[in-house]
């Protein structure tokens, strides 16, 4: 079964999920050293939904390039995140045919469980 964990080293929250879990058997990959490509974001956006499930808004940039003032599209959220790493929402957890996108409590819980 395919167990794939997207993260940012840099990333703290990303540091601390990744020590709490089983990460045995996943690959691990750095989007900064490794980004992600066309192909990936396609299937991310498959089983997540849409483009912008996977968009952080947190992200420094956000605010910076102007982007809260804007309305973007589903092609736009797919565009910055392929441009850059900090608007993928993190980390992303692909086990099988599940996603589980972001850091939110129930999110981490059920990516967990399905890293076991």
């Amino acid at each position: 079964m395919k167990k794939v964990i997207y993260h940012l080293p840099t990333c703290s929250t990303c540091q601390r999920l990744l020590k709490e879990w089983n990460t045995e058997g996943a690959e691990l990959r750095d989007i900064r050293n490794q980004p992600i490509s066309e192909n990936e974001i396609d299937e991310m956006a498959d089983l997540a939904g849409s483009y912008e499930a996977l968009f952080s808004r947190r992200a420094m940039k956000y605010r910076s390039m102007g982007l809260n003032e804007m309305e973007l599209s589903e092609s736009d959220y797919r565009k910055y995140i392929l441009q850059e790493d900090t608007f993928l929402k993190r980390p992303v957890v692909i086990v099988g045919n599940e996603i589980f996108v972001g850091s939110a409590k129930k999110d981490v819980a059920k990516a967990a469980e399905a890293l076991k």
